[in-house]
């Protein structure tokens, strides 16, 4: 983009192609984090993500403010076009079945293997919903399918991940579930 058009992008109160750079250079582990998680392949993700970078350096009618969000937005439509995931309507999972080593470590109080051994489209509804804080119609709108298949398969991840680390939705805050904290100091 030419300097006189970036100049009246930027008057006008455009995200131009720099602040753009700005963003993927200050938030690359983040987005990084973000595709990779989505694609649940190294290869994959770095694939969206660089993909990524390059949509958001294009000519793009965003407002400044919107830049970062929009920047995520961009990542989570090329892992959704990479990988199209769509509902399985099954029982099984593939968590299940997997072995898991540590190697990743977490991110936030779940597993990043756990959260990569979900099946596609459940592990884009848990990412989303759950970690990015999407809306359920929002993430419906996104992945082509129902509100109520959203919730399903968000509800499906998370019990997934209760198996694999059941003391991570226990409501009670303690080592086991149920004990009061008056049992667990007696």
């Amino acid at each position: 983009m030419g300097e006189q058009a970036c100049s009246a992008m930027r008057r006008n109160g455009y995200a131009t192609c720099q602040d753009f750079l700005r963003i993927f250079d200050e938030e690359m582990r983040g987005l990084y984090q973000l595709s990779f998680l989505l694609t649940g392949d190294p290869e994959k993700g770095e694939r969206c993500f660089v993909t990524g970078m390059e949509d958001c350096a294009k000519e793009n009618r965003v407002f400044r403010e919107w830049a970062r969000i929009w920047a995520k937005r961009v990542i989570v439509q090329n892992a959704i076009r990479e990988l199209q995931p769509r509902p399985s309507h099954s029982d099984s999972s593939v968590l299940a079945a997997t072995a898991f080593s540590q190697k990743n470590g977490a991110i936030g109080h779940f597993d990043v293997d756990a959260v990569l051994g979900l099946a596609d489209f459940e592990r884009f509804v848990f990412v989303l919903c759950v970690l990015e804080r999407y809306r359920e119609h929002e993430c419906a709108l996104l992945l082509n399918c129902s509100a109520s298949e959203v919730c399903e398969a968000r509800t499906q991840a998370i019990q997934e991940l209760a198996k694999f680390r059941p003391n991570v939705f226990n409501v009670y805050g303690d080592r086991e579930r149920g004990e009061s904290a008056e049992a667990l100091k007696a």
